[in-house]
């Protein structure tokens, strides 16, 4: 399993990779692909970036809010010092009507999920495949709120594990005059990403996966090396919003450090196997789109839009 190669970089490596198992009928994609290699436990905050396991992370769902709604669809993709190592991609049928604009929105239909497996059945499954690794998605809170609550409603544990968001990544190191906002739209078509935001887990989670190939560069041009570093950065952006001075000020300061010559940040960018992309071109707000990319109901955002695009 290969990833296409990003222009002027060499592509993702994927490891040796088994089907481990196949979760409902394959004319549906949910088959989960893991690679061969064992889990580990949840990884360290000392430990440096690019000895970390990412899993990246997107659900569809039949509307806005967790233990309300339901999942309709898990997709993810596993990372590691810019290799791909294996893929997770299943519908879930969530035993009840998808409404009507949910379904035009995603494309998920009633008929589509009819022989999905349940989310008793996904939900084991997807939690191996993360095991050991650090969640991500974009607007996290939104995602892993509803894995939380599917945790729940099948009596299983919620893992203890760090959850990285691109959104507050970004908000961190973009500023206005580089991107109009934090929607994965935007953050895709800013990176470069090679899969098209289109309202699919799998392919939501592969250009939220680009999305965090960009940020990391940025961030480890302006220090921050390890996964203790990146969560602090995080919850410095999530607890500053209330402060726009000081982050225009420190996102100046990222912004002339990742714009220079740090040795650093050259050497993050060539493992990654990325160029350093971010242009103004494909940027611009959709009409009737809010600037702060966010789940409505999560942190104001007026898009009826559930995958914060």
């Amino acid at each position: 399993m290969t990833g296409a190669g990003r222009a002027g970089g060499r592509p993702w490596r994927a490891a040796p990779a088994r089907l481990g198992r196949t979760v409902g009928s394959p004319s549906y994609g949910c088959s989960v692909i893991t690679p061969a290699t064992s889990a580990e436990p949840a990884p360290c905050g000392r430990r440096p970036l690019d000895e970390i396991d990412f899993v990246i992370v997107d659900v569809e769902t039949t509307g806005w809010t967790p233990g309300v709604a339901r999942i309709t669809e898990i997709g993810a993709v596993k990372i590691s010092a810019g290799h791909q190592l294996g893929q997770f991609s299943s519908l879930v049928n969530p035993g009840r009507a998808i409404p009507e604009r949910v379904a035009a929105l995603t494309g998920i239909s009633d008929a589509m999920v009819a022989a999905a497996p349940p989310l008793a059945e996904v939900l084991p499954a997807f939690l191996a495949f993360a095991r050991g690794c650090v969640l991500t998605a974009h607007n996290a809170p939104f995602d892993t709120g509803f894995l939380a609550a599917a945790c729940q409603a099948c009596d299983l544990p919620w893992p203890d594990v760090p959850v990285v968001d691109t959104v507050e990544l970004a908000r961190w190191v973009l500023n206005e005059d580089e991107v109009p906002n934090c929607k994965l739209s935007t953050l895709a078509a800013f990176f470069g990403a090679r899969t098209t935001p289109r309202h699919r887990a799998l392919a939501d989670a592969l250009a939220t996966a680009d999305v965090l190939m960009g940020l990391l560069p940025r961030l480890s041009a302006a220090g921050v090396g390890t996964l203790g570093e990146m969560l602090a950065v995080q919850d410095l952006a999530r607890r500053s919003r209330s402060r726009p001075r000081v982050i225009r000020a420190v996102r100046a300061v990222i912004r002339a450090v990742s714009g220079g010559s740090s040795r650093r940040g050259v050497r993050y960018r060539r493992w990654l196997g990325i160029g350093a992309r971010g242009g103004r071109r494909g940027h611009r707000d959709r009409p009737g789109e809010s600037r702060r990319g966010a789940h409505p109901g999560n942190s104001g955002g007026d898009s009826p839009d559930p995958a914060g695009q």
